[in-house]
């Protein structure tokens, strides 16, 4: 296969696709044998590169293991427009707090969670596993086994991240913020 059919293929897949798109699925989808990952890899940079670009309205994304086509933030309101969407629903301030404890210690329990807030969460981690944010990942082996909380794929494609790990250090946060302060 050559460059160009490989990189219009894999533009059309991503494009077409619902969410994040696996290199290893794309060079299944390729179905090629002169097509393997690193032929696909090199594709993709290619494409990030091409589509870098201002005047482009489409960016190619890494998240969840995956790569996504996104559009520029710039671009938001006239998608909002077009699409008839009134306003972006928001995530209220306990639950990015509920979102940023069980994405910095998790797995993490119900008890734990209100702990460290000091509030009940119940409600706002049953409309974050709604909403598939968080997902729930067994039980802990203590009395009563409460269950144990995760964050989804869903949360890593919502915030743009391709692993739980690329999440700042909340110390670095902090410490920032004292510098800034002075």
């Amino acid at each position: 296969m050559d460059k160009e059919t490989l990189t219009a293929s894999i533009e059309a897949i991503l494009l077409t696709a619902n969410g994040p798109v696996a290199v290893s699925a794309l060079v299944e989808a390729l179905d090629e044998k002169d097509v393997g990952a690193e032929e696909v890899k090199n594709a993709l940079t290619s494409m990030v590169v091409a589509w870098d670009r201002p005047e482009s309205g489409i960016r190619l994304e890494q998240v969840a293991d995956g790569w996504r086509c996104v559009t520029p933030p710039a671009l938001d309101i006239y998608l909002r427009s077009y699409h008839g969407i009134a306003a972006r629903q928001r995530l209220s301030q306990a639950a990015l707090e509920v979102l940023a404890i069980v994405a910095h210690r998790q797995p993490v329990t119900l008890p734990e969670i209100n702990f460290i807030r000091g509030a009940n969460s119940a409600s706002v981690v049953r409309t974050l596993l709604e909403r598939k944010l968080l997902r729930m990942a067994g039980r802990k082996k203590v009395v009563g086994k409460p269950f144990l909380y995760r964050t989804s794929k869903e949360f890593l494609i919502h915030f743009g991240l391709e692993r739980p790990e690329d999440l700042p250090d909340p110390e670095e946060l902090v410490r920032d913020e004292t510098i800034s302060a002075d």
